[in-house]
């Protein structure tokens, strides 16, 4: 089956993670190939969470001004529209690009300008979520928070916190939540990654979530299945990127079909496309060669993901039909 060719939607996506080898040779003329790929692209197997974050660096190291941040932003539109991605929620941490003199509003406001001029283009949806990381202190949770709600509505969909949860609490960043949960803005969190489901059982406690950034560690506690599943969360699943980090050897060993069995409602995405190396529709394909899905499990994913998707219903029908004419009506 050519994936790359039908309809798709992706929740979970990293900007600073998906700056490909012409955008990043265009912000840092002499980049080479070679250098490029030590630089930027994770190993297909790392020694855990922290060792891949080690790769994330460089990407957001390049964009730090508001014409790189344009140009990532427009490119990775094109490499959406080139795979028939036609909803996609982009994720960055907007504290991470003040480096060189942008001011936080500026970084947001420069990418959402580009994120409307892209879906204009190219006739993809998009919504953007601003990320908090473990490692920032209170305030600056707070910060990025208050961000997220004067932006939202004009491109922001919601807020997240992503980075290495193995060694950092969550406590500092619980006010920020509840500050955007009181605005109204929904969240998810990056959880059951680096550690198991303990941090999965703490940010559902705290956090006020609706979908979750991987949270795959579930299956370790069956009690906490049911939890989750009680609670309706969306699991938004990197099955490569978990590959990577070590959680699973390969990707028949992932839990993704357990999950998807069970009846948990989750999407497949790609966590980020340059730092994880794949696209969508390889994930598809992978996901495919391990557990033979039919096109009614993928649509089943896809469906789900348009349900948890941060979004207008006007836009969620519009999405629905599409996958349905494309991929079938499940009957």
């Amino acid at each position: 089956m050519d994936y790359s060719a039908l309809p798709k939607v992706e929740l979970h996506l990293h900007l600073d993670c998906s700056v490909s080898y012409p955008v990043a040779r265009q912000l840092k003329p002499g980049l080479s190939a070679q250098v490029f790929e030590e630089e930027f692209i994770a190993p297909p197997k790392c020694k855990d969470l922290a060792d891949f974050l080690k790769r994330a660096v460089k990407g957001f190291e390049l964009l730090q001004s508001r014409k790189a941040l344009r140009l990532a932003t427009l490119d990775l539109l094109g490499t959406l529209q080139a795979e028939k991605v036609i909803y996609a929620e982009i994720r960055f941490a907007p504290l991470l690009h003040t480096q060189q003199g942008l001011s936080p509003e500026a970084v947001v406001e420069t990418v959402l300008e580009a994120l409307k001029e892209g879906q204009q283009e190219k006739g993809i949806h998009t919504g953007l979520i601003l990320c908090t990381l473990r490692r920032f202190g209170e305030a600056q949770s707070m910060e990025t928070a208050r961000l997220a709600a004067r932006y939202h509505g004009q491109g922001v969909v919601g807020f997240d916190i992503a980075g290495d949860e193995a060694n950092f609490e969550l406590a500092p960043h619980i006010s920020a939540f509840q500050y955007v949960h009181e605005k109204g803005i929904p969240a998810t969190a990056h959880a059951g990654e680096a550690r198991g489901p303990e941090s999965v059982r703490e940010s559902m406690k705290y956090l006020h979530l609706s979908r979750m950034g991987h949270g795959v560690r579930i299956t370790e506690d069956p009690r906490l299945m049911d939890e989750v599943r009680a609670a309706g969360l969306h699991l938004e699943i990197c099955p490569t990127s978990n590959i990577q980090t070590d959680i699973y050897p390969a990707m028949p060993d992932h839990a993704v079909h357990q999950l998807l069995q069970e009846g948990f409602p989750l999407s497949i995405n790609t966590d980020g496309r340059t730092l994880v190396n794949v696209s969508l529709s390889e994930e598809y394909r992978r996901i495919g060669n391990a557990f033979h899905w039919s096109p009614d499990q993928y649509r089943v994913t896809l469906d789900a993901a348009i349900d948890a998707a941060f979004t207008t219903e006007t836009i969620k029908t519009g999405l629905r039909r599409q996958i349905r004419e494309a991929w079938g009506d499940g009957s």
